[in-house]
């Protein structure tokens, strides 16, 4: 019982950071909003075109920023935020996914190969607890990681470098639970684009609902295989 009321503890820690992380993104708009920038927030071509660069360039731009970015481990939903707010909600979510499973390999890749015995020495314990987590199935123990995110997305991913773990299943697995999430800061990042006040409350409120509800199942998810990964549950 202890360990269930642990879970759900830290789900609602992270619940709560990332309703946080929603607000201070909506905020930053509106602010911007009152200081006159509507013509730059209003418009993603000038974004595309002034940030990111002209036509398809932009697209790998973006994916490199978002792979560079997340690899040093800045938070996700933010690039996420940005990618719906310039390419919409189904390309931002897609391309902060790409660019953050990229990060997610890239860092990962340098603990295993270059700074082992540093990050080994730094987060000795948390390397044990993550490998101990992730070694009895790679692909889906980082699948209901993400869905259910807990600590850092960098310090998980340098532990993962260094464990006994394949990267291959780690990566992939990452890459597909960070989607949930990035679909919905894309869709809010999208939302700050509407024209009508009615259509950013729409995104606003779609956003909420599908944080909360991702978190729930995220929640779920990592009960189960943590269970899984214990012996608690019989696999099959």
């Amino acid at each position: 019982m202890k360990k269930i009321d642990d879970v759900g503890r830290i789900g609602l820690r992270s619940m709560l950071k990332g309703m946080l992380m929603l607000a201070v993104f909506a905020a930053a708009v509106v602010a911007a909003r009152k200081a006159g920038l509507d013509d730059m927030l209003g418009n993603t071509q000038w974004f595309t075109d002034h940030v990111l660069g002209r036509g398809p360039l932009s697209v790998f731009i973006f994916v490199g920023v978002c792979m560079g970015f997340s690899a040093l481990g800045l938070p996700r939903q933010l690039l996420a935020f940005l990618g719906g707010f310039a390419f919409g909600m189904l390309g931002g979510a897609l391309l902060a996914t790409l660019g953050c499973g990229l990060g997610c390999a890239l860092a990962s890749g340098y603990a295993r190969f270059f700074g082992k015995k540093g990050i080994v020495r730094r987060f000795g314990p948390r390397v044990q607890k993550v490998d101990r987590f992730l070694s009895h199935q790679p692909f889906t123990m980082a699948l209901a990681l993400r869905l259910f995110p807990l600590g850092s997305n960098f310090i998980t991913n340098l532990a993962a470098g260094v464990s006994s773990i394949p990267l291959l299943p780690f990566v992939l697995g990452s890459s597909i639970g960070y989607l949930p999430q990035n679909f919905i800061f894309a869709l809010f990042g999208a939302g700050m684009n509407a024209e009508s006040r009615t259509g950013v409350i729409l995104s606003v409120g779609m956003s909420i609902a599908l944080f909360v509800a991702s978190g729930l199942v995220g929640m779920a998810a990592y009960r189960r295989y943590r269970a899984e990964a214990a012996g608690v549950v019989d696999e099959g």
